[in-house]
């Protein structure tokens, strides 16, 4: 709930000061201010106006923040599944009336330095134009982008007939995803009166029966100023722009009472029960254990805003970590894999609810997690919480409003997003020391006062849904059934001038797609305008116990923060694939005194977290070298220096490693949580895979992170002894947390500094016993000295180098339970100080704008695909949620004929330009500043060496091709 906090800059805000001088009932170019209130939390002040002729509300969060925002939101609720406001919410990003070119959006990318620039739901990063624009043209992008019915090749009329659209595709990935669709049923059956009953995005079945006027209608209704809440954040000018919106928009307007409110659901008198099905997981820790339930609770109106804050706090007591009631007696009686991803507090329905159950569980163990759960919620009201487990949720709160974003503003806008929707006020929501403040109160008069909400909010509310899902091995099968019989039903009913119609359409489609655009409509920054010179980190270099430090000084508000990177060149290879394992059970499997659920407690109580992940980082100069590692990091607030360091120094010295059934459990949550992300990052997976055989750095991420991880930690998942795996995690720490083969950096306030060296000098004492120079297995290791000249001192990075590494060609097909694909090719190209790289990088951005976002995207319907340059020297094409294969890869070698036939000008080089400044001009966070300097990562089609990788659902004509590897 409070992930969005983090103070951008210090106190005193100019911005914040000129806020406060507006006077309520003040008018400002046809707005009237309502209320200004000053937030010291977050250093901000607010200014709530609300449009004098339409009722458009606004408001405007004022802030020393020159990473600007602006926003607007409708409140958008269909009554049906046909997906009308995501379509509209496409359909309307793909031009106006004032900018009449294909999908402005995306070519705003390429002609600003924005650093974000997306919708989500109803809630617009920008504001376009005062009406739906070129109906005949908007038609055309309505077909392209929401649903048509088109022959499989446009141009062929004797080729069959079928369903295409960029949101029916996505729809179709969505569903693809069982904890999704579980998430989603979920709300559909809790909250079944009203606008959540149905699915918003659209159900992919039913999404054919959107017409283009009810679309027209939705928007008629809907977009509109009256139903509006517009948002500001920064240190830009508010009345400048409250001038541009009322001239270029509201003025246009008169207002209307739009019906879009969301009503109250009416509470049931008694629980009930449901049961859905799902595609079955190949990939799932325990094939036999593929089940899942939970039980949720309706709660209160989230424009209660402390009772909000109350529940989610209570929420996170829980079903928090180790310590908290739920995690004791759901996941560590290894009943189920893990909890189910909907698990915890939901604020973002007009009432808020609380959902509890696991995943990966046996149907037969169903009625024994219902008495479970029943059974805890009778504890929690008897026993209640440790007065420390409150106190770490607290230290989480204010270690969340001292941390530091660069997104602070988007974060914001989320955050009040649907509390301000439903007509609460989003202003109080920022109070979040006041309510802290109330909090503690309410402790202090009623000692009972969580058990007694416990009480009423879980005991006594009849409003429960207990859900059960499992697994249907025809459930994709019935799917692709499904949708042929609505196709065919859709076909019987067309008459020959039909079928010619539809001929007709896809053609003129096809030729809209294929016109190149004149988007000189849209403005535009210049590559003059940048600025040449990046800006540069200062840091301080030296060494604890022999061990180099950096030390950035940073406004970091309060707050510490430590990195060390460990190489791993002396670790055997075949604890390799263990890395990740290793990395992820280190912090919570207890060290020195503290047994794991006290670890836990530590962690919270007095640090921002510790985490442990593996790095792989490719020299600038050659693609055959690279280095190996672990990141070490952790934050703190200042006061709790000491604290922190020691649990460092006890992970060091004497983490415990003789408990198996705790290691189980993590495994099984590890193993869950890849297995059910393939369905969602399935392009990063299908790039890492693509990659393997072209450069050793890629071969060791598919190791660390690809699907040879995800197939290792299956099988981990499945041994009923791990006492084999728990002998080695004492092997990889001698190997990895070894202070000789360590470097570190701190960023902390200068008036701070001082106290954190010294405690990282009193670290490095402490773990200097673990200090061992090791052969590295590998025989070819290359010490490399930093370039920049401050860093003499420094001492050298151990890179491997592998001279004799052959790169390779291979096609792999992963066949998966998908309905949609994920495709990537990849090549090898030059590494980062070439002089083609950065003409690569402007390539990788221009063909994705100019070539394949058209044919991946608009004629293809795809969600998503592009390419991109890496710092490690790939060129990597990429597809997601694509319903396309094979085809996607003639789009990709289409992009290389259309390079080399130079179909592209100056203006597009130039647009390509921006977008690349765009990633290295982003803003960066005092906790970040210099940690480039500490890893030496950099910014992130030549020789002829290239890899592809699909995953998708079963391929005929892949697996009848001997050039295919099939897994």
């Amino acid at each position: 709930a409070w992930s969005f906090l983090g103070c951008c800059l210090s106190r005193g805000s100019s911005a914040g000061e000129r806020a406060l001088q507006y006077t309520v009932g003040q008018k400002i170019h046809g707005f009237t201010v309502k209320e200004v209130t000053a937030v010291p939390d977050l250093f901000l002040t607010s200014v709530k106006l609300s449009h004098d002729a339409t009722g458009a509300q606004y408001l405007h969060a004022a802030r020393d923040d020159s990473n600007n925002l602006f926003s607007v939101q409708f409140r958008t609720t269909p009554m049906d599944s046909t997906g009308v406001t995501h379509i509209l919410e496409h359909t309307v990003l793909c031009g106006s009336q004032r900018f009449p070119c294909r999908d402005p959006f995306f070519k705003m990318l390429n002609r600003s330095l924005s650093t974000f620039m997306n919708t989500s739901r109803t809630f617009y990063s920008v504001i376009n134009s005062t009406s739906i624009g070129c109906e005949k043209d908007m038609l055309f992008f309505f077909r392209q982008e929401g649903w048509r019915l088109e022959h499989k090749t446009p141009t062929d009329p004797s080729s069959r007939l079928m369903f295409k659209g960029v949101v029916f595709n996505e729809m179709k990935g969505e569903f693809s995803d069982n904890e999704r669709l579980y998430a989603q049923r979920l709300q559909n059956k809790l909250l079944p009166d009203h606008t959540y009953a149905v699915v918003s995005g659209g159900e992919p079945l039913a999404i054919p029966d959107l017409t283009w006027e009810q679309l027209k209608h939705f928007h008629a209704t809907h977009y509109h100023p009256s139903n509006a809440r517009f948002f500001t954040y920064g240190d830009l000018p508010l009345e400048q722009h409250l001038q541009q919106i009322e001239e270029e928009a509201l003025s246009k307007f008169e207002r209307t009472e739009p019906n879009t409110a969301v009503p109250s659901q009416t509470h049931w008198d008694k629980p009930r029960v449901d049961h859905v099905t799902c595609r079955p997981d190949a990939l799932a820790p325990d094939p036999m254990k593929q089940n899942t339930l939970c039980m949720s609770y309706l709660l209160g109106d989230i424009t209660d805003t402390f009772e909000t804050f109350t529940l989610s706090l209570l929420s996170s007591l829980m079903i928090s970590g180790p310590n908290s009631p739920f995690y004791k007696a759901l996941i560590e009686p290894e009943i189920g894999s893990d909890f189910s991803s909907s698990v915890g507090f939901d604020g973002s329905t007009r009432q808020a609810s609380f959902t509890i159950g696991l995943q990966g569980m046996a149907e037969a163990d169903t009625e024994t997690v219902k008495h479970i759960i029943a059974q805890s919620i009778d504890d929690i009201i008897a026993t209640g919480f440790e007065e420390e487990q409150i106190e770490a949720l607290l230290h989480k709160i204010e270690i969340q409003m001292k941390h530091q974003s660069t997104s602070f503003g988007l974060a914001l806008a989320s955050y009040i997003a649907s509390c301000w929707n439903h007509d609460g006020d989003p202003v109080q929501l920022l109070k979040i020391s006041e309510n802290v403040s109330r909090f503690r109160q309410c402790l202090k008069e009623n000692p009972r006062y969580l058990q007694d909400k416990v009480q009423h909010y879980f005991k006594d509310n009849t409003h429960r849904l207990t859900l059960t899902m499992s697994p249907d091995e025809r459930f994709l099968e019935k799917q692709a059934e499904a949708e042929e019989q609505k196709l065919q039903q859709k076909i019987q009913n067309l008459s020959d001038a039909d079928h010619k119609d539809i001929y007709e359409k896809g053609l003129q489609l096809l030729a809209v797609q294929s016109t190149t655009q004149d988007a000189s409509c849209l403005p535009a920054l210049k590559v003059s305008d940048i600025e040449p010179i990046i800006p540069y980190t200062p840091v301080q270099l030296g060494t604890a116990g022999g061990v180099p430090v950096q030390c950035c000084e940073q406004p970091t508000n309060g707050m510490v923060y430590f990195r060390a990177m460990c190489n791993l060149n002396s670790l055997p290879e075949d604890l390799k694939i263990y890395v990740p394992l290793f990395c992820s059970v280190i912090t919570k499997l207890g060290c020195g005194e503290l047994d794991y659920r006290q670890q836990a407690q530590r962690i919270e109580l007095k640090t921002g977290g510790m985490s442990v992940s593996p790095q792989i980082i490719p020299d600038t100069d050659d693609l055959d070298l690279y280095e190996q590692g672990i990141i070490l990091s952790s934050s703190c607030l200042d006061r709790n220096l000491p604290d922190m360091f020691q649990l460092w120094s006890d992970i060091f010295n004497s983490p415990h490693f003789d408990d198996e059934q705790h290691l189980r459990v993590l495994v099984m949550m590890s193993s869950q949580e890849l297995s059910n992300g393939i369905s969602y990052s399935g392009h990063m997976y299908a790039m890492t895979r693509a990659a393997r055989t072209l450069v050793p750095t890629a071969d060791l991420q598919e190791t660390f992170g690809g699907m040879d991880q995800v197939k290792f930690m299956k099988s981990i998942a499945e041994m009923t002894d791990l006492t084999s795996v728990l002998r080695k995690l004492p092997w990889i720490k001698r190997h990895l947390l070894n202070p000789e083969n360590m470097r570190c950096a701190v960023n902390a306030t200068p008036q701070k500094m001082s106290d954190a060296a010294g405690e990282v000098e009193r670290f490095m004492g402490n773990i200097a016993a673990n200090r061992k120079e090791r052969k590295p297995v590998r025989p070819t290791v290359v010490e490399v000295r930093s370039l920049d000249p401050q860093a003499a001192s420094s001492a050298s990075r151990k890179l491997i180098s592998e001279p004799h590494f052959k790169p390779c060609q291979m096609k792999t097909y992963f066949q998966l339970p998908f309905n949609v694909n994920f495709v990537s090719e990849c090549v090898r190209t030059v590494p980062f100080s070439h002089a083609d790289y950065a003409s690569l990088c402007i390539l990788a951005r221009m063909m994705t704008a100019k070539f394949l976002h058209g044919e991946i995207r608009e004629k293809g319907g795809a969600y998503g695909g592009g390419a991109r340059m890496g710092g490690g020297g790939l060129f990597s094409f990429y597809s997601y949620r694509d319903p396309n294969s094979t085809q996607t890869l003639s789009a990709f070698r289409g992009g290389v004929e259309w390079a080399r036939a130079g179909k592209f000008t100056q203006q597009d080089i130039n647009e390509a330009k921006l977008s690349v400044f765009s990633a290295v001009d982003a803003p960066v966070a005092p906790s970040d500043k210099g940690h480039d300097i500490l890893t030496h990562l950099y910014l992130g089609v030549g020789q002829q060496t290239c890899g592809v990788a699909i995953l998708g659902p079963e391929n005929e004509s892949i697996r009848k091709d001997p050039s295919w590897v099939v897994k």
